[in-house]
């Protein structure tokens, strides 16, 4: 389901990029009009201070101007073209360890079905001659006394105990999934809302004392764009961690009867990271292009999941521990 909600968002970014055609109209008079004002200020300038008329710096607004008309292609087209490696090099990465966290969690789901089925079964085992003799004077069978410690380790599996730290972790895992979807969701508004009014930066730019609009224009745009870079790469490294979860736990269950003990609150303890660590990857976007205007953004983003997950730490290490005991 989120896999096809984050699909959903790719060609809904795609789907959008049309729009700018209207706000590029707007933004060639404006460019147009401060065209006028950039070139008239310096030639006159020149002339009354008579000297010769420095041709190259009155080409920044033609070459805007050109930008403007063929925004999607020059401009959109050629930085998601440079940066589009990048993502999709991100990607593989995080493709390779997903690929081997399912291998790994077929492996231990597998044990745990034989384990189960060896629990309930075992009662087919060669019965153990004094033991019979033993059983026989208390008027118990070996084989009905092996069924019942089976289906008491069958039944013990279906304690509340556990029906409630699975709901628990089913829910954790819901609101990791929810946490990687908001910063999808909140990347691709800022990408639609950059692209669609990007015209009317590049215009603006033109103008006189609006010049940085156009480098800041770049920097967002670069810095929202690495999110999800960032993203798979945050999410390649919680994968790795819990494959080593995984590896352990197989350990455990090859050399146990897989009966459950605290290493098994690693895996609330691993959601809860993944929760708080995704609201911070604006910030750590933005330490590899500084994008000034999102500062305020991210601290907020920041300190609401600071929150959150003190809150969610205080909830999750209560429940955790009565769990446990």
């Amino acid at each position: 389901m989120f896999d096809n909600m984050h699909q959903i968002l790719r060609n809904l970014y795609i789907e959008m990029m049309p729009l700018c055609a209207t706000m590029m109209g707007i933004a060639r008079g404006i460019a147009g009009l401060g065209a006028l004002f950039y070139v008239a200020y310096r030639v006159w300038q020149s002339l009354a201070r008579a000297e010769p008329v420095d041709v190259y710096p009155l080409l920044r607004p033609f070459a805007l101007g050109l930008c403007i008309m063929f925004f999607p292609t020059i401009v959109i087209g050629t930085i998601n073209t440079i940066l589009s490696p990048i993502v999709r090099g991100t990607h593989q990465l995080l493709e390779s360890q997903i690929l081997d966290m399912r291998q790994f969690q077929q492996q231990k789901d597998q044990l745990e079905e034989d384990i189960m089925s060896h629990n309930i079964t075992f009662a087919f085992h060669e019965p153990n001659e004094e033991f019979d003799r033993e059983l026989g004077e208390m008027r118990i069978d070996a084989t009905q006394l092996h069924v019942l410690m089976g289906l008491e380790s069958f039944v013990r599996s279906l304690s509340l105990r556990n029906r409630i730290r699975k709901i628990f972790r089913n829910l954790l895992e819901l609101v990791f999934n929810a946490a990687a979807l908001v910063i999808d969701t909140i990347r691709t508004f800022f990408l639609i809302v950059l692209t669609i009014l990007g015209p009317l930066a590049f215009a603006f730019s033109v103008w006189d004392g609006f010049q940085s609009t156009l480098t800041q224009w770049l920097s967002r745009y670069i810095s929202i764009y690495l999110w999800l870079p960032v993203c798979d790469l945050f999410s390649a490294i919680l994968a790795r961690i819990q494959i080593i979860t995984l590896q352990k736990d197989i350990l455990r269950l090859q050399s146990s009867t897989g009966a459950f003990d605290s290493s098994d609150a690693v895996y609330i303890a691993f959601y809860l990271i993944g929760i708080v660590g995704y609201f911070t990857i604006p910030t750590v976007a933005n330490w590899i292009i500084s994008a000034g205007g999102l500062g305020g953004y991210t601290r907020n983003i920041n300190a609401a999941a600071a929150k959150t997950g003190a809150a969610a730490g205080a909830a999750t290490g209560n429940i955790a521990g009565r769990l446990v005991k």
